[in-house]
């Protein structure tokens, strides 16, 4: 069974950071370029950040660079997301997701090439 799981996300205040943490299962992870997306109240869900299968390429949405990194650890089927200086703004459900399908990374805001997804961690930060 494939699976995506998220883990990390809570409540924190402006200013403060968090780890979030994909675990993957059921697949050949290291096939798979991640993605890590977010979806906050009443918007659509939109890209953050991307890696690819070796980890030698990543991509970040304007709104996070330099405040969010991205990495994966291939040995352990995990990518992770370090949230750093978060604002309110950043008070979304992070979902991750894997694909084979990226025709060019530079596509890798796009939901529907993805092929699997996780189910979400809730991240709360408060002013």
């Amino acid at each position: 069974e494939v699976q995506l799981v998220e883990s990390g996300g809570g409540l924190v205040q402006a200013g403060g950071s968090l780890r979030l943490s994909c675990a993957a299962s059921g697949f050949t992870f290291d096939d798979y370029a991640i993605g890590w997306f977010r979806q906050a109240p009443g918007k659509e869900r939109e890209g953050v950040s991307y890696i690819s299968r070796s980890g030698t390429n990543t991509n970040y949405a304007d709104s996070v660079k330099g405040r969010f990194t991205i990495s994966r650890d291939n040995a352990k089927n995990t990518v992770y997301l370090q949230m750093n200086s978060l604002k309110p703004e950043d008070t979304a459900v992070y979902y991750c997701a894997a694909t084979t399908r990226l025709p060019f990374a530079r596509l890798w805001v796009l939901t529907h090439l993805y092929d699997y997804w996780g189910q979400g961690t809730r991240v709360t930060v408060s002013s």
